[in-house]
């Protein structure tokens, strides 16, 4: 989109929403430019690998101990208020219209980091989860970087094999275990770079359970990339 035509847009009244949190009218995409200057914005340096903040550029400890599966996460904010309450709303309250702006948000932190993967895929939902959901939430965000980190996705190149526990309200090894043998993948994905799309990243679990299926396949290289992560959790 030119810019000439995105400034028209803005100040169309037809085109006009308010911005989500805080009702301005002055909103684009959903959010206007304070509320969005107010998201969490993931402190830096952080771990070179789980995206971990920490005081200086590295790996973290737990990344040093037990390398995970995958190579990098990728992830502009911090789980907490008020991204939080958008992300609950969207995925808990089916709120789809906020798939638009979270995915907006996603592609702009793509965009700044200027990667490329040759496909990017969602964590896939159980058949059960999907049922219940009526939507996955890391689908709709996936959406988001085609054609910008990948040229193409493969929404069923992986799926899950089992409605396991959710992970919300688990610890770390209990999130491990949860998710073990939870993937499947049967495609062969020799040499090939793969990005991961998920909501939130809490420990990783999920994507390491992820990652290590794709590289089975023959996977170089699994990235996975987040709208937020948590914080502070003990392994």
């Amino acid at each position: 989109m030119s810019n000439f035509l995105g400034r028209l847009i803005d100040i169309s009244s037809i085109f006009n929403q308010s911005c989500v949190l805080c009702g301005s009218r002055a909103a684009r995409q959903g959010l206007c430019a304070p509320c969005q200057a107010d998201l969490p914005v993931l402190p830096r340096p952080a771990c070179a690998t789980c995206a971990q903040p920490l005081r200086e550029p590295g790996l973290c400890g737990r990344c040093l101990r037990h390398p995970p599966a995958f190579d990098a996460i990728h992830v502009p904010y911090v789980f907490c208020y008020p991204i939080s309450a958008l992300v609950h709303a969207f995925k808990y309250g089916r709120q789809l219209e906020l798939a638009g702006i979270l995915g907006d948000l996603l592609a702009t932190a793509a965009v700044d980091a200027g990667l490329r993967y040759d496909v990017v895929i969602a964590v896939p939902l159980s058949k059960e989860r999907l049922a219940e959901r009526g939507f996955n939430q890391s689908i709709e965000l996936a959406r988001a970087l085609v054609g910008i980190i990948a040229d193409r996705s493969s929404p069923g190149l992986c799926w899950r094999k089992c409605n396991t526990t959710p992970q919300a309200g688990l610890g770390p090894r209990q999130r491990r275990r949860n998710v073990r043998h939870a993937f499947c993948v049967e495609t062969r994905l020799d040499g090939l770079s793969v990005a991961v799309v998920d909501d939130v990243i809490t420990t990783g679990a999920t994507l390491d359970s992820l990652s290590l299926e794709l590289k089975k396949q023959g996977a170089k290289r699994v990235e996975g990339w987040a709208l937020c992560r948590t914080l502070h959790l003990k392994t």
